[in-house]
């Protein structure tokens, strides 16, 4: 299903992102920029040993910023790491960090000239972010960024799981109020 924000796709599809065809691929990472587990783990497997190197010439990553490197053996260009917020009850500032992380990575996704960007739940994982409300702030972060007709023709937001997917697709559909597109699965 997609909706248009600007003159910008979003597009929210369930997938594995380390096998898009995009130009870039966003990266939940850690702030130490060394691989990890869930999503941070399985873009340094796919794209091999070069993401880590790359990443070796960043001191780390702050909260909410975003860097980049090449994709590796990955079919997309870029990786754009982003550390996104832990969940720590919502009054540390977290929604404020976690549409930084959106905002950053479009950002450098620009920067690069990527016309096409592929992001997954940021900190929903391990970091404990309440998934709906995380749903929520990316997909105002995205609208936002998006409204003024920025050069980036298509933003993918990729669910891994079945049960994600199917809670993002209704987020999704009550977030954009009747201007979504359903296509095929």
């Amino acid at each position: 299903m997609f909706a248009v924000s600007g003159k910008t796709k979003i597009e929210l599809i369930q997938g594995d992102i380390t096998k898009l065809k995009v130009d870039a691929i966003v990266n939940a990472a850690n702030s130490r920029l060394r691989g990890g587990g869930g999503v941070d783990g399985a873009i340094h497997r796919a794209g091999g040993p070069k993401i880590l190197e790359e990443c070796m010439k960043y001191d780390g990553c702050p909260t909410g910023e975003a860097v980049h490197t090449s994709a590796g053996k990955m079919p997309s260009k870029w990786v754009i790491h982003t550390v996104g917020p832990v969940w720590q009850g919502g009054g540390r500032g977290e929604e404020k960090l976690l549409a930084s992380c959106y905002r950053n990575s479009l950002k450098k996704a620009l920067e690069l000239g990527a016309k096409s960007v592929a992001f997954p739940s940021i900190s929903t994982g391990i970091y404990g972010y309440p998934f709906d409300d995380a749903c929520k702030v990316a997909l105002k972060a995205i609208k936002e960024f998006t409204k003024d007709g920025v050069d980036i023709e298509k933003v993918v937001l990729v669910a891994y799981g079945d049960s994600d997917y199917k809670r993002y697709c209704e987020i999704f559909e009550e977030f954009w109020k009747g201007s979504v597109v359903k296509n095929e699965k």
